[in-house]
């Protein structure tokens, strides 16, 4: 499989907002550091736990594709994406608001699986929508 299809396997299982399905996207050492967050989550459980959070937070989260490209073991894609803040996250209760914001991902495989992911969205555009203080 090459990574444009690797790539998809995960968007479709991150739509379905199936955290259990995006954790098994990923190699047991992977990384996913969400840049404008700083910290990133190493391991699979570590990912699935951070995907669990973001699901019950956004349980009508929701993307879509802009643009999908891929070369050799890396591919990236272009979303829009959203949802509606409905369950508490990064420790605050929920406003009920929702989001859209657009940002990329660049992804690395190894073996068929997700070694390295980085993500780059608007931080301030997004909490500014829900209504979370920028920390």
């Amino acid at each position: 499989m090459n990574s444009v299809d690797l790539l998809n396997n995960w968007i479709e299982a991150f739509q379905r907002r199936d955290a259990e399905a995006v954790a098994e996207c990923y190699a047991d050492d992977a990384v996913n550091l969400q840049v404008a967050i700083g910290e990133p989550d190493t391991g699979t459980e570590a990912i699935r736990a951070g995907n669990n959070a973001f699901f019950a937070a956004f349980p009508d989260a929701w993307s879509r594709v802009e643009n999908l490209i891929g070369d050799g073991d890396w591919a990236a894609w272009e979303w829009v994406g959203g949802g509606t803040w409905k369950g508490e996250f990064a420790g605050h209760a929920p406003t009920g608001k929702s989001f859209e914001i657009r940002g990329c991902g660049f992804f690395k495989f190894r073996d068929g699986k997700i070694v390295l992911q980085r993500g780059y969205w608007d931080k301030h555009t997004w909490f500014s929508q829900i209504g979370l203080p920028i920390e």
